[in-house]
């Protein structure tokens, strides 16, 4: 079982990481704050020999046009709603009449 845990402060990480999640979805943070979640991510990694890098998800507020300096903080995953909230559907529907004969 993968565990994600999702925080909206950097005070959170730290309690987080240490709790055992597997995955630390940062929610609508800066590109600053998400690189700093990076480096105290990796500081406390290298004080825990043998532990696991945790990974972290970078979520809220992200486009097509900020999703390159998100990508530059060095979080692994990215989550961007960008993709399905501009989506216009189509209308597929087929309409079809019952035609009886008698």
């Amino acid at each position: 079982i993968i565990i994600e845990v999702e925080i909206e402060r950097l005070d959170d990480l730290e309690p987080v990481i240490h709790a055992g999640a597997d995955i630390v979805l940062l929610d609508n943070m800066t590109p600053e704050l998400m690189r700093e979640a990076v480096q105290r991510r990796d500081c406390l990694s290298a004080h825990r020999s043998g532990s696991r890098l945790v990974e972290l998800e970078a979520s809220g507020g992200i486009t097509l046009t900020t999703i390159r300096a998100v990508a530059e903080t060095g979080v692994e995953r990215i989550s961007t709603g960008a993709l399905t909230h501009s989506v216009h559907a189509m209308d597929l529907s087929m309409r079809t009449a019952l035609v009886i004969n008698e």
